[in-house]
């Protein structure tokens, strides 16, 4: 009877989730470059730009806006602690961002540290525009307990980002939609 239950309880830590399997090539990536159409709603204003992103971990993400013209070439640098814009050379300290203060800017490194060291909540198999994506659902406790929920459509195929979420106390303030993704190199596991 003890060997039966010794057997059984080898044979449920055997496989890995769905969820782990996708989240292991972000866990494990050097960075990555990704462009999406971002957008915000808040009181009732909409406010919509394409950003491209060159994102490391652990390190300095840049956003650059693409679209609309009226604000394109307007630059972000995010790290752990702190933001700065840039235009034509000029550099403004955008100070230390909390979690819960989230910009458009910081939408997509905040989807990627999402899928990197975010609490899983739900996994699911979901189409999203005909494609067969991976739906995660992430939380993020933000600093001072507020409840920040991202949640990523993850293509089937190659589980590259469709569309992400961000959503704080349960009211989502920012989608993106992205149109083109790649990793850097990725590291080797150890």
């Amino acid at each position: 009877m003890i060997a039966l239950c010794l057997l059984l309880t080898a044979c449920g830590g055997a496989g890995e989730s769905a969820a782990e399997t996708a989240r292991e090539q972000y866990q494990d990536m050097a960075g990555c470059t990704m462009e999406a159409t971002v957008s915000c709603e808040q009181a009732g204003l909409e406010w919509e730009a394409v950003l491209r992103c060159e994102y490391t971990p652990d390190g300095e993400s840049a956003v650059e806006v693409l679209a609309p013209e009226t604000i394109a070439g307007v630059k972000a640098v995010f790290s752990d602690t702190d933001g700065s814009l840039e235009f034509e050379g000029e550099v403004l300290n955008a100070g230390r961002l909390s979690t819960q203060q989230l910009s458009p800017a910081a939408c997509l490194p905040q989807l990627m540290d999402a899928l990197r060291d975010g609490w899983l909540l739900e996994e699911n198999e979901e189409e999203w525009n005909d494609v067969p994506c991976l739906r995660l659902c992430l939380d993020q406790t933000g600093a001072e307990d507020g409840k920040i929920v991202s949640t990523l459509w993850l293509r089937q195929d190659d589980g590259t980002p469709l569309r992400g979420e961000i959503a704080v106390e349960g009211e989502i303030i920012l989608t993106a939609d992205f149109t083109d993704f790649s990793f850097y190199d990725t590291l080797e596991p150890s």
